[in-house]
């Protein structure tokens, strides 16, 4: 017998067995398979009634697909579910026929088989396709695909359809994302935006409402075929994945153009402006469509350089204002607004427009669309014309004119001198004056040259500078005498005033919202103050007697102070002595102050890290000793002292001469090697005869009480030996 069937059916085969034996037996039944050239067991009714399946066939067995049933007139039927394309080949019934013997053991008599039936198993053909190869849809129309369905299946079965959506034809269904499915049961799953209906017994058409740019990609359609069992349950029999079809959204994307206009222009300085950025002419712009503006500014330069823009806000797709670089600090300030004015026009308004603000301003308009997630990308950009903000000015002109009111003066007198300004082409100009001074480069309290004494800015405000003369904090005076003219006094002059003095006049004229702008700046002819003086001249010098020391020892250096010239009392001078230590052989670094002591006797030391102390003296009118106790070795380097003099005058008042720098002293610090290792060696000797002595002490003890031990000596019986002749 021959049968075809297809993968899912099921078949049964029948085997009839009959025995002629007198003997009580019992029958051994097995169905087989050909596989290849041998037979394999399928399953087995065993003499002893135990149904046994053959290897491979357990599981099939256990779920019934497999069964061995018996029937009238001895026969055995074999039935088989859900055939696949290994269920295909020749049956054969194998009949064997068993006795109990009288030890109770089975043996076979004898065995017969015949080949039943061949049964060819045919594979189901699925053909799964789109309708249509490639498809190009518009934003926010529906795609609309068609899955077809063809099987060579008869009989009752149900289909599976699954749509997917991938970004690459090449990705797997474990890589691709599910749209929509329909079960067997047509059971559609849940989507709102996209629908899966089926058109008749082969078709299944999906559909996909309000498209957007983001659904562009590939969609293919994965279908299976389900076949029915005999105990209820549904089995798959095949599954086919179609071809994917590309799937192009086009952006529908707004059409407006973009005007921009001045509204208001400025005619002088510190006019408002402003610019009106509409959108006209627009179409396609439905609920779904927002838009936004950009400001840009670019300035006027020559036609050689390269022109580049600068932003000046932003505006996201939540209207949100995104404000550049340039006019940050206005924007937040007030002085420039950003508006939107109507639903197509946007505002830019400066409130004080100034010299920097002429040049060239632009809009950019965005559209933004909205995608099904509600969030919203940038579909266009269209940029207006520029508009020219820009007039004619005439430069700002300064003159500051210095006059010294007291031609020939001394030390201890008040020097003035007047500053005189004048302006052209400035609106009611206030000015803000600074007096500097440009100290000889003898003068080591300033080595850049320039000191900011005082200023007295537009609103009168006086402010001492770099003034650091504590016992004269009153001895400079900036007041203003007239609008354009300013005087400054300087009270009790001394020796270290001399210098060119300068007035740096800046002048502001009125800007928007009560504040002052910055002009244009001038500077007047210098006015020198020059003691001229016959008094001593002083020279200092450092000393040491020994400028190699070692570790832990004491170093003395000197400071002495010479006198050259007119001859001065000791209580008419004193002196400001500082101490400066360079820790490198070469003077390529940074001085450290060490300590200092004033005229007053008061000394102040600088913060140490070290162990190492100093002390600082003055042991005679002239001579300054620094000591450095118990010196280490970071306190090697090249030692300078720093003096200012101060000499009392014929009218008692004291003037500070120039700094005094001494040429540096180079202090070496050694180490000791003898004072170094003294101490290691005489503890380790020491430790060391510690230790033998403590282990001659325990050998000693152990010796004497742990490891003694009775030695019990054998008598031995004494005997003399009797001569030869006794015998």
């Amino acid at each position: 017998m021959s049968l075809r069937l297809s993968e899912g059916d099921s078949f049964k085969l029948r085997c009839s067995a009959v025995t002629t034996s007198l003997e009580h037996t019992h029958l051994h039944v097995t169905w087989q398979i050909k596989s290849g050239s041998t037979w394999q067991d399928i399953l087995s009714l065993t003499h002893e009634g135990k149904f046994q399946p053959g290897p491979g066939y357990e599981e099939r067995y256990r779920n019934g697909d497999i069964r061995l049933d018996t029937g009238a007139n001895d026969t055995y039927w074999l039935s088989v579910s859900q055939a696949s394309s290994v269920d295909g080949g020749a049956y054969r019934c194998l009949v064997s026929e068993w006795v109990r013997g009288a030890d109770s053991t089975w043996q076979k008599i004898q065995e017969k088989s015949v080949e039943i039936a061949s049964v060819a198993i045919q594979r189901t053909a699925l053909d799964v396709v789109i309708s249509t190869s490639n498809v190009s849809v518009t934003e926010r129309d529906s795609l609309d695909l068609t899955c077809n369905i063809t099987t060579d299946r008869s009989g009752v079965f149900q289909a599976e359809v699954m749509w997917y959506f991938s970004m690459s034809p090449d990705d797997t269904l474990s890589d691709a994302q599910v749209l929509l499915s329909m079960d067997r049961d047509s059971v559609v799953s849940d989507s709102t935006l996209i629908s899966l209906s089926h058109v008749d017994r082969n078709s299944y058409r999906l559909l996909v409402r309000d498209v957007d740019v983001e659904d562009s990609g590939y969609y293919f359609c994965h279908a299976a075929v389900w076949v029915p069992l005999h105990n209820g349950s549904w089995h798959k029999v095949v599954e086919r994945t179609s071809a994917p079809v590309s799937v192009v959204v086009t952006a529908l994307e707004p059409d407006y153009e973009v005007f921009l206009n001045a509204s208001k222009t400025p005619k002088f300085s510190d006019d408002p402006t402003e610019l009106n950025c509409r959108i006209t002419n627009s179409q396609d712009t439905k609920a779904n469509i927002r838009f936004t503006v950009s400001w840009y500014y670019r300035p006027r330069l020559r036609s050689d350089d390269v022109v580049t823009e600068e932003l000046l806000a932003t505006m996201d797709a939540d209207w949100t204002l995104l404000l550049g670089d340039r006019g940050r600090e206005r924007t937040q300030n007030g002085e420039i607004i950003f508006s939107k004015k109507a639903v197509d026009t946007f505002s830019l308004r400066i409130q004080w427009t100034s010299e920097s603000d002429r040049g060239d301003y632009f809009c950019v308009i965005s559209a933004w669309s909205r995608h099904r997630n509600n969030s919203w990308v940038k579909s266009k950009d269209v940029s207006s014309a520029s508009v020219s903000i820009f007039w004619a000015t005439q430069d700002y002109t300064l003159t500051v004119e210095a006059v010294k009111l007291k031609p020939f003066f001394v030390a201890g007198h008040t020097f003035e001198m007047t500053c005189k300004v004048s302006s052209k082409n400035i609106k009611t100009p206030r000015y803000s004056v600074l007096i500097t001074a440009e100290k000889p480069l003898t003068d080591q309290s300033n080595p850049n040259g320039t000191t900011r004494i005082i200023s007295l800015n537009q609103d009168s405000v006086v402010r001492l500078e770099d003034w650091t003369d504590q016992t004269r904090v009153d001895g400079v005076v900036l007041e203003k005498v007239q609008e354009n003219e300013f005087r400054y006094r300087m009270y009790q002059t001394q020796i270290s005033d001399a210098g060119l003095y300068r007035c740096v006049v800046t002048a502001w004229s009125p800007g928007g919202g009560g504040m002052w702008r910055e002009a244009v700046n001038g500077l007047s002819n210098p006015i020198q103050i020059d003691f001229q003086t016959s008094g001593p001249v002083f020279n200092v010098s450092v000393h040491s007697d020994s400028p190699t020391i070692y570790q832990g020892e004491l170093a003395d250096l000197l400071c002495i102070v010479t006198m050259e010239g007119m001859a001065l009392e000791p209580d008419d001078m004193s002196f400001d002595v500082s101490w400066f230590a360079v820790r490198s052989f070469a003077l390529d670094r940074e001085p450290i102050l060490l300590a200092s002591l004033d005229r007053r006797g008061i000394v102040m030391q600088s913060r140490r890290n070290g162990s190492s102390d100093l002390s600082l003296e003055r042991i005679s009118p002239l001579e300054f000793r620094l000591r450095v106790h118990g010196c280490e070795d970071h306190d090697f380097g090249n030692h300078y002292c720093v003096v200012t003099p101060w000499v009392r005058s014929a009218t008692g008042v004291w003037q500070r001469e120039p700094d005094i720098k001494a040429k540096p002293i180079f202090l070496s610090v050694k180490m000791d090697v003898l004072n170094a290792f003294k101490y290691p060696l005489l503890i380790g000797i020491g430790l060391a005869t510690v230790i033998g002595l403590l282990s001659c002490l325990i050998g000693y003890c152990s010796s004497r009480w742990c490891c003694k031990k009775e030695v019990q000596e054998t008598r031995r019986e004494r005997r003399r030996l009797m001569s030869m002749e006794m015998d």
